[in-house]
């Protein structure tokens, strides 16, 4: 078979609430995507539909939206994998256009947070984790990357003042991003002032500047066979490598507390699919839901050794300039986090990037592209590498 493409990229703009329905707010990212695509509803053949289906008050929502789409009678199908989600839709995708069941997939994700509570939404997130075991003893997810966070210091040096960089880092980009939440100038003296909301705890010794945000949002990906390519599209994004692997949904099953190991699993899968190493990557977008996340992805993907992810953030070598930029677009803790779009708008980003259309945040002349997206607390890991032509 031949090679698998994506042609074309949607996103809504991610908001604290989304006034609409959520199939109003599917439709946003749906629209942009079909038209950067070329495409209309009817030469869509199918589409995989994300979410977190706890924070879903619509049951069956790819039925909705297939309906409301129009993408009525083509087969419509649901995938899951907590905040991994419309990556793991891409990686089914890919296996669907791959077999030749179908040439054109819109992989469609989403979440609107805003319609439970705050706290029904943590409770919810912790019940990401065993429901028997762990989740209630009240570990919800901030405090599980606090252990990660906390295991990372003991281990190898690194600095609370090293978390806050990575948020300043993010901020730099939010600003300037009009799809995020979170678009306000961070400065590093924020975490120490007691005056500041981003200094106050969160679970020790992570603050509130190191998490980031629930937001409603949509995410729309095309996906197409190599002939649906070359016919629609002017500048496809290649999939080159696809990694996924699972972990121990019980961290006492855990046997290091310093990195996510279905990461660094899924990552080794990706590179060598691609055939490419870490040192070939030349812009990557990595699940950074908290500040330690990004840290640990720095180190799980190869981008630094084990312990050395702190030098690339104080060098600043993960900056637009700099020697791997990551999360120019902000990352999550600046756009916000609506579940099952995530993956989808990290997608985004790193095709804009390939093609030379990211604008403000263009780095120079990318070839290959890398996207890191995590489930729950290191449960799933999902790794993909794009390239361009």
């Amino acid at each position: 078979m031949g090679k698998v493409a994506i042609i074309g990229v949607g996103q809504s703009r991610f908001v604290r609430s989304y006034p609409g329905a959520i199939r109003e707010l599917v439709f946003d990212g749906f629209k942009e995507a079909v038209t950067d695509a070329g495409m209309t509803s009817k030469d869509i053949g199918a589409s995989v539909v994300c979410s977190a289906p706890e924070y879903d008050k619509q049951r069956s929502p790819a039925g909705v939206f297939a309906e409301y789409l129009g993408l009525n009678p083509q087969p419509t199908f649901y995938a899951e994998s907590l905040c991994s989600s419309s990556s793991m839709g891409l990686r089914l995708a890919y296996s669907l256009v791959k077999s030749g069941l179908h040439d054109v997939i819109a992989v469609i994700g989403f979440q609107k947070m805003s319609e439970i509570s705050s706290s029904e939404s943590q409770e919810r997130m912790g019940r990401g984790a065993d429901i028997q075991w762990e989740s209630p003893f009240g570990t919800m997810m901030p405090a599980y990357y606090a252990m990660h966070a906390q295991a990372h210091m003991d281990r190898y040096g690194t600095t609370l003042d090293d978390l806050a960089l990575i948020r300043v880092k993010a901020a730099t980009y939010g600003q300037i991003n009009d799809r995020a939440v979170y678009r306000k100038p961070v400065t590093a003296d924020m975490f120490t002032d007691p005056d500041q909301i981003m200094s106050n705890p969160v679970s020790s010794p992570l603050r509130v500047g190191d998490c980031c945000a629930n937001a409603d949002g949509s995410s729309c990906i095309i996906v197409a066979s190599e002939e649906k390519a070359r016919a629609f599209s002017k500048k496809p994004a290649w999939i080159l490598g696809l990694g996924a692997a699972s972990a121990s949904v019980n961290l006492a099953g855990r046997d290091h507390f310093t990195g996510l190991k279905a990461a660094k699993q899924a990552a080794d899968q990706a590179y060598q699919m691609a055939g490419v190493t870490p040192a070939d990557i030349d812009v990557a977008e990595v699940h950074d839901c908290f500040t330690i996340a990004e840290m640990m992805a720095y180190e799980n993907l190869g981008f630094a050794e084990p312990g050395q992810g702190p030098e690339l953030i104080r060098n600043k070598e993960t900056y637009k300039e700099g020697r791997i930029p990551v999360n120019v677009d902000g990352g999550l803790l600046s756009k916000g986090h609506p579940i099952g779009a995530t993956g989808g708008s990290q997608i985004r980003t790193i095709v804009l990037q390939l093609r030379d259309e990211a604008g403000d945040i263009q780095v120079k002349d990318p070839r290959i592209g890398l996207i890191h997206n995590i489930g729950g607390v290191g449960l799933y890991g999902n790794v993909t590498i794009l390239g361009r032509e």
